[in-house]
């Protein structure tokens, strides 16, 4: 298993539904920074929101297995190899991220209970 790359490419405020359905004053991701990077492999990394993790773990997990030697969904998606863009599930501020696949192992830092 490789470790995947994530990068915050992008924090938005959709304005329109932000004023129709937030709350006063609602802005952009105050999680996230854009530019701000993240190693993951099985795991959520340290300091990753748990929203955006749900929204984006199964690409990291298809990453770091290498189901992105090739391109996603027939290549009709993305035209780089072993790169997924994905968005969280905040329909008012989205926060866009760029997972890369790298070819840094992951280790496993537990030990398994069967």
């Amino acid at each position: 298993m490789k470790k995947v790359k994530i990068t915050v490419l992008k924090t938005t405020l959709n304005k329109e539904l932000a004023d129709e359905y937030g709350v006063d004053n609602l802005s952009a991701c105050p999680m996230l920074t854009e530019g701000q990077i993240f190693y993951a492999d099985y795991a959520k990394p340290d300091g990753f929101c748990d929203e955006a993790w749900k929204a984006v773990y199964q690409y990291v997990f298809a990453l770091a297995h290498g189901a992105g030697n090739g391109l996603f969904y027939y290549g009709d998606w993305i035209k780089k190899p072993g790169v997924a863009i994905c968005c969280c599930n905040d329909g008012l501020r989205p926060v866009i991220f760029k997972l890369e696949s790298t070819d840094d192992e992951a280790f496993i830092d537990y030990t398994p209970v069967r």
